[in-house]
């Protein structure tokens, strides 16, 4: 199961993109409850594509929160168009998913 959950809505010609993806942005200061510290765990990159066609790259560092939620306009998107999302951590670990606009 992806940790990634998308929706869309077409709005006055526009496409709004949510996404709510499950991480634990750890960014290594914290401590756990027997006072030993967490390491740091945090997504480094966020790459979006409409259709095959590369719409947002993100470079994100561990000040983003827990489970970070976007939420952005495209300015076209249609019924049946793909979009695709897919995510790196610090530690390497990926992350993806597509879905087609309703």
């Amino acid at each position: 199961m992806s940790s990634i959950k998308i929706r869309t809505k077409r709005r006055d010609g526009h496409t709004q993109i949510r996404l709510l993806i499950t991480h634990p942005m750890a960014n290594g200061r914290g401590k756990d409850k027997l006072g030993k510290a967490i390491p740091a765990k945090h997504i480094t990159l966020l790459s979006i594509t409409h259709n095959d066609l590369q719409i947002l790259t993100a470079h994100l560092s561990a000040s983003i929160s827990k489970n970070p939620y976007f939420d952005f306009l495209l300015k076209e998107g249609n019924q049946g168009d793909t979009i695709s999302i897919s995510w790196t951590d610090n530690l390497g670990k990926t992350d993806s998913a597509t879905y087609i606009i309703k």
